[in-house]
């Protein structure tokens, strides 16, 4: 009983350990054995899930919309904790037991009781909410979000009661002793909060994606692919105890301090790691990364693939590793990049590093007339490479946006982008001058972007809108996904659009007549990226089970 996708949440309580599962899965593990005990499923990816206080019972948060009560140790599901319009990222049981408050991408926050009962609704965020804590009076919370906003919240009386504005997306907030708050934010940084008062310690070289807290210690994860562990001083001041390069099988998104001081966090397939900060030295048997494939190229007759055991394969057949996760592969002429999780761009015929960068590296483009590949950050850094005699060079950086660029598409001389922001921006290559940009051009995440005609692009967001840009502006159409739109391509001649959803539904939208075509759901895992297959005139669509599947237009 293990993990096929990313642990994207772990907890701990005594001798037992909780892992949530971008398979869906929920699992409980004897710490002591390291044995799977129980397991239990969501509708949809599994965010994060944390313990009682009493031990009795696990909440796990997911992306179908719910936040779920179980009891332990069977794992028997006890409520749903229903309501939220979009992915819950977290939920987290009050000190005492008698509350539940849940955070999600419908930028609100919920209490909730323990059979289920929703007694609060607090509106007050303007970007998706990310994470809650609760202060040891059971009665108040702090929740922090992609707008920047620390919110204190009243979760008895149901009402907002202050605002904290670090003017940065924060991705988690714990709460120490005598109601001090510590946050880490975008920029690596962890705020210390005492009351009005905010200082900040610069803890990494890129975004904080987990921080916890046990006692008088906190631990903090970073894309700069770095752990570091502090303590905190009778001031409730942080001073560094350790720190370590987290090795490629782990995700900087979760991690929890067991009673014996070692550190467990998420892993991309299998088990959780473990992190002694004492010795320094990881225990990761039974983590190894699941089958996911992330990303898909039909290039020259050929199907390439990567995923999260950044294994490159064609057709089928692996021809390279890379040793970490990738998420993308992009090709000019015979050769073929791809990148991902350590930062690194890599000739993906041999495996070689030709680039490090500070960040995960996300997405990219062929530059095709020009010879350049662009490719896209986490840190929101586009990076633009060229051919050299003995491998490639970094021939301009862009600073285009503070968050993730999630798709980059090419035409004509012009380069599109999107960002987990919602914004997106053109610029033109002859001398990288950004001509426009749109700083909130979707709802929710933009996800993924494609060329369809001369500098015409389209572009699909969570918020499950097919938007097509043009010279004379935007276009809007529905999506008939049910859930989050993931990515899109275009065919060659830019007549249709094929977009993959989080839920596993391919929709075909046509460009002629802008209209969609039926939607189908061959797999009930999320469909990652899509490729068209001009050869064989079909699209070709990866999905997080590591299958592929090829969709006609009709």
């Amino acid at each position: 009983m293990q993990h096929t996708g990313p642990i994207a949440g772990i907890a701990s309580h005594g001798h037992l350990i909780a892992t949530a599962g971008y398979d869906n899965k929920l699992i409980l593990w004897d710490a002591r054995r390291r044995q799977a005990l129980a397991r239990a499923n969501h509708d949809h990816l599994v965010n994060q899930c944390s313990f009682s206080a009493d031990g009795r019972w696990l909440l796990s948060a997911g992306s179908d919309y719910s936040a779920r009560v179980w009891s332990l140790p069977s794992l028997r599901l006890h409520a749903v904790l229903s309501g939220h319009g979009d992915d819950v990222d977290m939920a987290v049981f009050s000190p005492d037991d008698t509350l539940i408050a849940t955070c999600a991408l419908d930028r609100m926050v919920r209490i909730f009781d323990r059979d289920g009962r929703c007694l609060h609704t607090l509106a007050g965020h303007d970007g998706n909410v990310l994470s809650v804590a609760w202060l040891a009076d059971s009665r108040h919370l702090v929740s922090s979000s992609v707008d920047g906003t620390l919110r204190r919240w009243d979760a008895r009386a149901g009402k907002q009661l202050a605002v904290t504005d670090l003017h940065v997306r924060t991705d988690s907030v714990e709460i120490g002793d005598d109601a001090m708050i510590y946050a880490g934010d975008d920029r690596g940084r962890i705020a210390v909060i005492d009351h009005d008062h905010v200082h900040f310690v610069q803890a990494h070289r890129a975004g904080i994606k987990k921080i916890v807290r046990d006692g008088q210690t906190l631990v903090s994860l970073s894309y700069d692919r770095s752990l570091a562990v502090w303590h905190i001083d009778a001031q409730q001041q942080l001073h560094e105890l350790a720190r370590d390069t987290l090795p490629a099988d782990i995700w900087a998104r979760a991690a929890t301090i067991l009673d014996d001081g070692r550190i467990a966090t998420g892993s991309f397939g299998g088990s959780y790691a473990l992190f002694d900060p004492r010795s320094g030295q990881w225990d990761l048997d039974g983590v190894a990364a699941g089958p996911a494939i992330n990303a898909v190229l039909a290039q020259q007759g050929q199907c390439f693939t990567v995923g999260d055991a950044g294994r490159v394969c064609r057709d089928g057949i692996q021809i390279a590793a890379m040793g970490s996760l990738c998420n993308f592969l992009v090709a000019i002429e015979d050769q073929l990049l791809c990148g991902g999780q350590l930062g690194q761009l890599f000739d993906a015929h041999s495996g070689r590093v030709l680039y490090q960068h500070h960040s995960p590296l996300n997405c990219a483009v062929a530059l095709g007339d020009r010879q350049q590949v662009a490719v896209g950050s986490y840190t929101g850094e586009i990076l633009v490479f060229a051919p050299a005699p003995h491998g490639w060079v970094l021939q301009q950086t862009l600073p285009v946006y503070e968050n993730a660029i999630k798709g980059l598409s090419y035409s004509d001389g012009m380069l599109f982008s999107v960002c987990a922001s919602g914004a997106v921006a053109w610029h033109r290559c002859d001398d990288w001058s950004q001509q426009h940009a749109i700083r909130h051009a979707h709802q929710r995440i933009a996800n993924d972007c494609c060329c369809i005609g001369a500098q015409q692009f389209a572009s699909v967001s969570r918020d499950r809108q097919l938007r097509l840009w043009h010279k004379d502006g935007v276009e809007c159409h529905d999506s008939p996904h049910p859930n989050s739109v993931k990515c899109i391509a275009a065919n060659l001649q830019h007549t249709h659009v094929l977009s993959g959803s989080y839920g596993g539904t391919l929709a075909l939208f046509d460009l002629q007549q802008r209209r969609w075509l039926p939607m189908q759901r061959p797999t009930m895992a999320g469909i990652a990226d899509i490729s068209w297959d001009d050869g064989a005139q079909h699209f070709i669509a990866a999905s997080y089970d590591g299958q592929l599947h090829t969709i006609a237009i009709p």
